[in-house]
């Protein structure tokens, strides 16, 4: 895949190595990469040591309905974690090794909102709501501002303008 970044693979391993303390072979190879997260134990185990009890049953098991199903109780906690829809992946992505680039999207963006749970985070820093309160004076003063200020075409209009020959009928 030309999208799939082995640095950010590799950051998102490292990130789930120091949250989880579990003992993961973090290079950012896709065989690596695939192989570390396809059964979807350590993804589970990222999402309860993000939130203890965030996923009541991690199936060990190495059969494929057991896999897919850590898979999908781990993308719905991503999802109530706040992680955009369009930032999450579909349970084949990773374990039919479809698309790892967007896994690697959605743990990038699980990172940046670990701060959130008292956990080192990756990744830019999320930002902050910044509401602002005008009051009912500051608003009516924006209203009288000329539109004028913003530029004129000094009435100019494109009337009497003709490229070329006009359409004889």
């Amino acid at each position: 895949n030309s999208k799939y970044s082995e640095e950010l693979a590799q950051e998102s391993l490292e990130w789930i190595k120091a949250v989880t303390a579990e003992p993961i072979n973090t290079s950012g190879d896709t065989d690596n990469f695939f192989e570390v997260l396809k059964d979807g134990v350590i993804l589970c185990k990222l999402a309860n040591a993000l939130q203890p009890g965030a996923i009541k049953k991690i199936n060990e098991s190495k059969m494929a309905f057991k896999c897919m199903e850590n898979i999908s109780a781990f993308l719905a906690c991503a999802k109530n974690f706040g992680v955009p829809t369009q930032e999450t992946f579909q349970s084949v992505d990773l374990w039919e090794r479809q698309n790892l680039n967007s896994v690697v999207i959605c743990l990038q963006s699980l990172g940046r909102k670990a701060s959130n749970f008292n956990k080192p985070s990756i990744g830019p820093k999320e930002a902050d709501k910044n509401v602002r309160n005008f009051s009912d004076e500051q608003l009516r003063a924006g209203q009288n501002v000329i539109s004028l200020q913003y530029g004129s075409n000094k009435g100019a209009t494109q009337s009497g303008i003709n490229f070329g020959n006009t359409r004889h009928m």
